[in-house]
């Protein structure tokens, strides 16, 4: 047994919860999930990909992401979706690019749920720790993170560049 022993049965609102692995088939609910989140932070058109690209990239013979799901009553509710990144001072890391739980079921303790169960992975996969970005402005987000006491950095300032500005800056 790990250290920490999660399980994986829940009961929410008097329905029954579970928090397990996903599969190339729930990509689609987990996609309607992702815009969801886009939707909530006023993101919709910056999300390029498509379910099919879930299924490629993440279930082929090198996945780049690993992912859970909440489900209740046969309906996907919440993601937690990650992937592993290597830093040179701290060596491997869980990043968390999503935690998502559908508006209808916030407030239940399903992001709790998927939070501990990916921080748990990140003990699993013997990782230094885990990483993650929230918005400024995302409050319920920030409140939720500070109850784990976790550290957010003002300091550090992310870069990002499309493909398109990389093929462009490359043929310049």
């Amino acid at each position: 047994m790990p250290a920490f022993y999660f399980p994986h049965n829940f009961a929410v609102m008097n329905n029954p919860l579970s928090i397990r692995r996903a599969t190339a088939a729930d990509m689609p609910a987990v996609f309607k999930l992702v815009k969801e989140l886009a939707e909530y932070e006023k993101a919709p058109h910056e999300v390029i990909v498509s379910a099919e690209d879930y299924v490629r990239d993440g279930f082929g013979e090198k996945p780049l992401f690993g992912c859970f799901v909440a489900e209740n009553e046969n309906d996907i509710v919440g993601i937690s979706l990650y992937y592993w990144r290597y830093s040179t001072w701290k060596g491997k890391r869980l990043y968390l690019e999503d935690i998502v739980v559908t508006e209808k079921m916030r407030g239940a303790g399903i992001g709790k749920l998927l939070f501990e169960r990916t921080m748990q992975e990140a003990v699993d996969e013997n990782c230094s720790g885990m990483m993650w970005q929230v918005l400024d402005w995302n409050k319920p987000a920030i409140n939720f993170y500070n109850k784990y006491r976790a550290r957010l950095d003002g300091e550090w300032i992310n870069g990002t560049l499309d493909i398109s500005e990389v093929k462009q800056l490359l043929n310049a």
